[in-house]
């Protein structure tokens, strides 16, 4: 038991330490729009009134123009309303839904040349959301060939000491394995404690994006080996410079290579080299050869639930906002989650039997129904990149024990209150095991 508390207590170190998300800058004017439930949750057919204040410095902005529009997550330019708020203040009529999902009002202003913005989601029965999503009938044999053409190829493990970064407790490597594909290699930054012993790890994988990574070193400091990996196939210590080249270059828009074969898209060996990381972990003779979680958020997010439903040798998920969930909702009329392939302006490019093929395979959704460990969720209503009702779509498909707190007014970030939350969730879950 003790060996677990301890476990779990670190476990919360590198959830607040680890997660990124994006910092929200004040602002000189603050629009303020809320729902008429504190909680933002109503029933099917409930009606919905959002308060809307203009603010400066506390104080309410009088003769302030706003432009607003209400309705689903995902609605088009629909007809925007324009008023002149004599006393800073409105109350919208948001109306209801007739389904489960979520209702948006979105309000703009621009006060001496500065556009401002702010929104509110509800949700509509959320539990009940369906994902549109099909299980491929083939889905777990296609993973299952594919793990067993990664198990072919050897790990052949290469570290690089990074003297620079190590501490007195740790030792930090610049880590590349084999992955999947001939010459494919994962490259990552692993912590080690020094002091002999059984350790146990944390697979930390990455949101969208090209990057560097500097390792989970604070986490590893208290007896816990971390592998923080990079999905492209480059090194992770590079100049800034050459991952902003990539970016705009040669690996802009990777999200989209190859979407037309489910073979050869690129996720493929993104979602194989997760589970090859785990490979690496659980070889090491530091290992306990018990305890391994991954976490993540956005593209971590939907990376850390797809290698949960890959490798069962994961004991616990942690996932936030995930990203790649509800692929073709957008198809169905509901917001489908990032990278919204299916989107109206993106309809005559993927709008093609093979690229709707190909999703199913890889949509988070699939993966959360073969997740069978105790998992959290959390999330916010107001994230306009990874829309509520796509994520809601992957958590009603898992049917292990899990939790989801949502933080309604946060959007593609987190807060610190929601490492508290998983603190306490943690806790919770020594006490059943």
């Amino acid at each position: 038991m003790k060996k677990k508390i301890f476990f779990l207590t670190l476990i919360i170190c590198v959830l607040s330490l680890t997660i990124h998300g994006q910092n929200q800058p004040e602002k000189l004017i603050k629009i303020v729009v809320s729902p008429d439930h504190s909680d933002w949750n109503y029933k099917i057919g409930e009606p919905v009134k959002f308060n809307v204040g203009v603010y400066q410095d506390g104080v309410v902005c009088k003769d302030v123009k706003i432009d607003y529009e209400v309705g689903p997550e995902n609605f088009e330019k629909s007809k925007i309303k324009s008023l002149n708020l004599a006393d800073g203040k409105l109350l919208i009529d948001g109306g209801t839904m007739r389904e489960p999902g979520f209702l948006r009002c979105i309000v703009r202003t621009e006060i001496n040349g500065v556009k401002y913005k702010n929104l509110a989601t509800v949700g509509f029965d959320q539990v009940n959301i369906k994902p549109f999503t099909e299980l491929p009938e083939d889905f777990i044999q296609f993973w299952e060939n594919a793990k067993s053409e990664l198990a072919g190829f050897p790990i052949d493990p290469k570290l690089v000491l990074m003297p620079e970064k190590c501490t007195e407790k740790v030792n930090v490597y610049q880590l590349n394995i084999q992955g999947y594909g001939r010459g494919s290699r994962i490259y990552g930054i692993l912590c080690i404690p020094k002091k002999e012993g059984k350790y146990p790890a944390l697979l930390k994988v990455p949101g969208a994006g090209i990057r560097p990574y500097n390792g989970v070193v604070e986490l590893a400091e208290q007896g816990v080996i971390t592998l923080e990996i990079g999905i492209h196939g480059i090194p992770v210590t590079m100049n800034p410079e050459i991952y902003s080249n990539l970016s705009n270059g040669a690996l802009n828009n990777y999200q989209n290579f190859n979407l037309d074969d489910k073979n050869r898209f690129y996720y493929k060996r993104v979602y194989l080299n997760c589970v090859r990381a785990n490979d690496f972990l659980v070889s090491l003779p530091q290992f306990d050869g018990e305890n391994l979680v991954v976490t993540g958020g956005s593209q971590g997010g939907a990376l850390s639930i797809v290698t949960a439903g890959l490798d069962k040798r994961v004991k616990f998920l942690a996932t936030l906002y995930p990203a790649l969930c509800d692929l073709t909702a957008s198809l169905k009329g509901r917001a489908g989650g990032w990278p919204h392939y299916f989107e109206k302006s993106d309809l005559n490019f993927n709008n093609k039997p093979d690229k709707i093929k190909t999703c199913s395979y890889y949509d988070v959704v699939n993966f959360a129904k073969q997740v069978k460990i105790p998992t959290f969720f959390s999330l916010g209503y107001n994230d306009e990149v990874c829309p509520p009702s796509s994520m809601y779509a992957a958590y009603n498909s898992i049917t292990s024990p899990k939790d989801i707190v949502p933080f309604p007014e946060t959007g593609h970030w987190e807060n610190a209150e929601q490492n508290g939350v998983l603190n306490k969730w943690l806790l919770n879950k020594i006490k059943v095991n």
